[in-house]
């Protein structure tokens, strides 16, 4: 089976395959850095981290390229709010986001663009814009684009231009020749700091968003590419603008796939610092082990909502330890996945199915339970190894499941060991007094015909 892509410009599954052979060209849309990346922010990274984590497991080269904007009226609030510079705010919250995602187990792209680095590049598409009709300076000396001169505007977000022009963000035209253009470059206010502005052709001022990524996306991935990505709220209007302003530029299709990820919610709300309701990647990793959160959001389809609670995270956390404990039994042997075996072929065909991480996730508990059955090393490796193409069961087993625990596992065999010994011996009380005691000091005993195993109890 061939893997197919939901594509949310067709609306539709499709076969992928990279314009070309062998190589996968993806932009994602980054972080805005002006603040501490929360789980929302996780969630996305995340979900494009398992997309080129399964395109190199599929044989393919994958030149992955995710922004950052370092230049925003936000970015520009806050740093006058803190008494720094831009740079300086920005280069502490890239080093911060590093930091957290790292620790989640998301690998860096290929290729990290700021935004500052390319105005040039913004700069001359514009001009290509200009040339071309679909830009122009309005009366606030802004540079905008002329989204009705454009005839395929609203092709991805399915909206037409009578919904557009009916809806509350045309409220006002500030400068505007039309209420649904959108800003291009914005002209510099007396009161921004200096190092907010750029000299250009069109006056002193700085890039609007939707061109960043435009201008970014060209310059490293060039005029047409395999996948774009992103949260399925940049949509409408970012990646809306985007095609505009590439495809009107070029005359090429942008992206091939367009591909986006669904909100994290708390309380059926989607988590955004505008409403305050988000929990920082921080925050969250001092109650939980950074497996566990990474498990919470794999183990969920990359396009359906995720509900965020401590209750599906001590779920997570559970669930995640009876894979643990499987490893455990067992030294794993190192295999090369033969994607023929009939677990790997499944957990291949969940994947290959628009990265479908639940199935794949619950190919691993069955190919646990062979493993509890059997003690196979061969069959350990192949649960370790299928784990990892999801960056999972990286770790060492008991270090995971005697977490928190305060009780060091060669303590726990050795009282296991001794607990054996009394069965063996037909001293039960002793037995039973061992696993009482163990259990007191949060160990849970698992027999089985095989042998007894053991795991933290939350």
């Amino acid at each position: 089976m061939s893997l197919r892509i939901y594509n949310t410009l067709s609306r539709a599954l499709e076969d992928f395959s990279p314009l070309e052979p062998g190589h996968v060209r993806m932009y994602v849309c980054g972080m805005t850095i002006y603040d501490l990346c929360h789980i929302g922010h996780a969630r996305m990274m995340m979900a494009f981290d398992v997309v080129q984590r399964w395109l190199k497991a599929s044989g393919l080269r994958v030149t992955y390229v995710r922004n950052i904007t370092d230049i925003d009226d936000k970015i520009i609030k806050r740093a006058l709010e803190r008494g720094i510079t831009i740079r300086q705010l920005t280069d502490e919250m890239t080093a911060a986001m590093h930091e957290d995602i790292a620790r989640l187990g998301i690998e860096p792209p290929s290729i990290e663009p700021r935004a500052t680095e390319y105005v040039p590049q913004m700069l001359s598409l514009i001009a290509t814009l200009q040339d071309k009709g679909l830009a122009y300076q309005g009366s606030s000396g802004d540079m905008n684009y002329a989204v009705r001169k454009f005839p395929g505007y609203g092709k991805l977000s399915g909206k037409s231009l009578d919904e557009l022009r009916a809806g509350e963000r045309v409220a006002v035209l500030e400068g505007k020749d039309d209420p649904l253009d959108f800003v291009l470059w914005k002209s510099a206010k007396p009161e921004e700091p200096q190092d907010a502005k750029w000299d250009s052709p069109f006056g002193a001022g700085r890039p609007g968003w939707h061109i960043e990524c435009s201008a970014m996306s060209c310059a490293t991935l060039g005029e047409t590419f395999d996948i774009h990505g992103g949260g399925a709220d940049l949509q409408f209007p970012h990646h809306e603008n985007e095609i505009a302003q590439s495809e009107g530029a070029t005359g090429k299709p942008l992206a091939k796939f367009w591909v986006h990820n669904g909100f994290v919610r708390v309380d059926n709300e989607k988590m955004s610092k505008s409403l305050g309701n988000f929990f920082t990647i921080r925050d969250v990793l001092q109650s939980y082990d950074a497996e566990t959160v990474r498990f919470f959001i794999v183990r969920a389809h990359y396009r359906s909502a995720l509900n965020y609670s401590d209750a599906h995270l001590d779920d997570a956390r559970q669930a995640l330890k009876r894979l643990y404990t499987a490893l455990s039994l067992v030294n794993p042997a190192q295999v090369v996945i033969d994607w023929s075996d009939p677990f790997a072929a499944r957990f291949k065909a969940a994947m290959d199915e628009d990265f479908g991480t639940p199935e794949a996730v619950a190919v691993l508990f069955d190919l646990a339970g062979e493993v509890n059955k059997t003690r196979s090393p061969e069959l350990a490796g192949l649960l370790k190894a299928l784990g990892g193409c999801l960056g999972l069961l990286q770790g060492d087993p008991q270090a995971f499941l005697q977490a928190g625990t305060g009780v060091d596992a060669a303590q726990i065999e050795a009282q296991i060991a001794a607990r054996a010994a009394a069965k063996a011996a037909k001293d039960f009380a002793e037995a039973d007094r061992i696993r009482k005691a163990l259990l007191e000091q949060g160990i849970v005993l698992k027999d089985s015909p095989t042998g007894t195993t053991w795991e933290a109890a939350q």
